[in-house]
């Protein structure tokens, strides 16, 4: 096929217009309209087949997570999501594999009620880059920038399971097939928390989505609002899948290093924590806190009321 014919069959998924949506694929640009009163979020992630996935994977998973991890930081900004582009770099022609991908793209970006408006294709390495498109009002866009001292860290779901998936699906981890299968599934197709970001408008005072891992996207907030952070161990929340494995040293590692979980990290005021709580209660989220800010700079995690000794925060490129 042609690269306009790749982009017209397996890219251009055909779930409905969206009405802020002029004109999408078909020409040099999209035309498209911010609405009135919101600011328009725009986030950019690059995943590359044997890096951010295993790149013999099954397709339509590597789709789901492609958008997924876009998505993901819209909702650490509390927003909306609307549009996105997608290029896809492929060594050669594949129908099945490209057919495969276009289900699992079609099936999240209907769930997610978002429209793609652009794409390119090119022969290279395989790899899939997606630009994500989103609405915040702009009194309540969420940073990494506004944490203080005192205030209480919080997160959303289970840590750890997409790190351990990833060692089953390598074969580097030994399981029964139903915690393969909970920890496989959380690494192949994790879901952003959108509702959750949204909930957590003019409530959180900072937040991240959790991807390269707990510790190094505390940091981030920790470095963004020149405050210090002191986990608890034992408050890191954990699937009865993860517990369910007798490597204590492997599972802590996962929990706080080993990122792809995609679930929220933020912070609030004590006073607000029954509040917020409560918030993300009626979209289906926990709010567990798990430790505090402080004004000593760096990250600690205190574990039996010992300071662990900890080396890398988490994932890094370079």
């Amino acid at each position: 096929m042609k690269e306009f014919e790749i982009i017209d069959r397996y890219l251009s998924i055909e779930s409905g217009q969206r009405k802020d949506v002029i004109h999408g694929i078909g020409d040099d640009c999209a035309l498209l309209k911010v609405p009135r009163g919101q600011r328009l979020a725009v986030s950019m992630d690059t995943l590359i087949g044997g890096v951010h996935f295993m790149a013999d994977g099954n397709a339509a998973d590597i789709a789901h997570k492609a958008v997924a991890v876009n998505l993901s930081d819209l909702s650490a900004a509390g927003a909306e999501p609307a549009w996105l582009t997608v290029s896809l770099s492929l060594p050669e022609f594949d129908e099945a594999w490209l057919d495969s991908f276009n289900q699992g793209l079609k099936q999240i970006v209907e769930y997610f009620g978002v429209q793609i408006i652009g794409g390119d294709t090119c022969r290279g390495p395989l790899s899939i880059t997606i630009q994500a498109h989103g609405f915040v009002p702009e009194a309540v866009f969420l940073t990494r920038s506004g944490a203080q001292a005192g205030q209480l860290i919080c997160v959303t779901g289970n840590l750890g399971d997409a790190a351990l998936g990833l060692k089953v699906a390598q074969n580097n981890l030994s399981v029964s097939s139903d915690v393969a299968s909970q920890l496989l599934k959380k690494y192949y197709t994790p879901y952003p928390r959108i509702a959750a970001g949204i909930a957590l408008r003019g409530r959180a005072t900072a937040a991240i989505d959790i991807s390269d891992g707990l510790l190094a996207d505390v940091n981030h907030i920790s470095q963004q609002s020149d405050v210090g952070a002191l986990l608890r161990w034992e408050r890191i929340p954990l699937s009865s899948a993860a517990r369910s494995l007798e490597n204590d040293e492997l599972v802590m590692q996962a929990a706080l290093t080993g990122g792809d979980d995609y679930e929220l990290c933020f912070t609030v005021e004590e006073d607000e924590l029954e509040a917020t709580r409560q918030a993300l209660e009626t979209v289906g989220t926990d709010c567990i806190p798990i430790g505090r800010l402080t004004g000593k700079p760096g990250v600690r995690v205190l574990h039996h009321k010992q300071e662990l000794q900890l080396g890398e925060l988490g994932y890094q490129h370079f």
